[in-house]
């Protein structure tokens, strides 16, 4: 542990308000370093990233010390092996191009323009709380198709889960409130599957796919934690991105082809989960560290997606990057993004939607990403031309 003077160095407040320079040092000295204050340690390049993601054997989720399980119970975010594909099965078939296009899309458009037919009058926004973060529920919602609930209510249950597994992570217990949002969150599943008329894919996940009903909630709430923060951050993260580089904005607005590949580079920049853990299953050397059996090894998204190695001039936001999709915003591996295809197209008609209806669309005070985790802009305040 004493071969780590980069990672020894390290602090939760260098890591939380803008790790890249410290992700640099350590992804060209040392690439899998141990950070006492993470207690763990951090792999930043991209090959032993992309090595111990797609390795479950020898990095896996399934440890008692994951948080999210503590909360909610085993889901396919906190299972390995057969388990694993056993959770994640029901739920790829409705994330597969086919339903993502047929159903799921028309569903973000909808959001999109009722969101938009209620700001747009206004002139300036707070585009996290009054655009991305309601966009993302609506959407996830209408996904679950939990019956007799609202995407308002979805919020306040995922906000609660949230509040409850960061409380588990710091140390703590899981909140009562976070307990009574996951029951709530169980009745209203029953209620659903028990529904002869639904399409909730979570209907399907138990009438077809034989999971029992607590493993169905426990899958839901994994599905608000991927299709909501990450999401909100996505859309942004990308809307900061385009609004403090003028010129790219411009090519963008000139060529709307160009928004799929600043969607990649935004992720590769900056992408909303910005490390994801796993749990050393047994005495392995990754790179030129030997890490201990039962040691948290932590993938930081945001240093391999920096890594010069793969990407030229990594610091730079460039729309033509021919290999942007080489990033790691989604992770790889058995626990690859469900909502990849989602999440593109939600960002894509989002950021699109806000372009054609707020014209001269600007920041209305600076912003930047922040976070130990999940990574966007707090606030971000924006202002643009009204129109009578």
């Amino acid at each position: 542990m004493t071969d780590f003077p980069t990672g020894a160095s390290a602090t939760v407040a260098e890591l939380t308000a803008d790790p890249h320079p410290l992700l640099a040092r350590l992804r060209a000295t040392e690439p899998v370093s141990w950070l006492p204050v993470l207690d763990g340690w951090l792999v930043t390049s991209h090959d032993l990233a992309q090595r111990a993601m797609r390795d479950a054997r020898a990095f896996t989720v399934d440890d008692p010390r994951f948080s999210t399980a503590t909360v909610v119970g085993p889901s396919m975010l906190s299972l390995d092996g057969p388990e694993h594909e056993r959770h994640r099965a029901p739920f790829v078939p409705p994330f597969r191009p086919a339903p993502v296009r047929e159903r799921l899309t028309a569903a973000v458009v909808r959001s999109t323009d009722r969101l938009l037919d209620e700001l747009a009058p206004a002139g300036r926004a707070e585009l996290r709380a009054d655009f991305a973060g309601p966009l993302a529920v609506e959407v996830l919602a209408d996904a679950l198709g939990l019956k007799d609930v609202d995407a308002a209510t979805v919020r306040t249950w995922y906000a609660a889960l949230v509040e409850s597994v960061s409380a588990v992570t710091a140390g703590g217990e899981p909140t009562a409130d976070g307990a009574a949002a996951f029951a709530t969150l169980g009745e209203r599943v029953a209620a659903t599957i028990a529904d002869e008329e639904s399409d909730s894919l979570l209907v399907a996940a138990v009438r077809t796919y034989g999971l029992a009903g607590e493993e169905a909630v426990a899958n839901a709430a994994v599905l608000m934690f991927g299709g909501i923060d990450t999401t909100e951050s996505m859309i942004a993260n990308l809307v900061l991105h385009l609004l403090e580089r003028p010129a790219v904005l411009a090519a963008v607005l000139a060529d709307r082809t160009l928004l799929a590949g600043a969607i990649e580079e935004s992720m590769r920049l900056e992408p909303a989960a910005s490390v994801v853990d796993r749990y050393a299953t047994d005495d392995v050397t990754l790179g030129a560290a030997r890490i201990r059996k039962g040691d948290l090894v932590r993938i930081s998204i945001a240093g391999a997606n920096r890594d010069p190695a793969v990407f030229a001039d990594p610091d730079t936001f460039d729309p033509h990057r021919t290999n942007a999709r080489a990033n790691l915003a989604f992770a790889l591996g058995p626990h690859f993004c469900l909502g990849a295809r989602l999440a593109r197209a939600e960002a894509e008609i989002a950021v699109s939607g806000l372009l054609d209806r707020l014209p001269g669309l600007r920041l209305a005070s600076p912003a930047a990403p922040s976070g130990l985790v999940f990574r966007k802009p707090p606030e971000l305040p924006v202002v643009w031309d009204h129109q009578a």
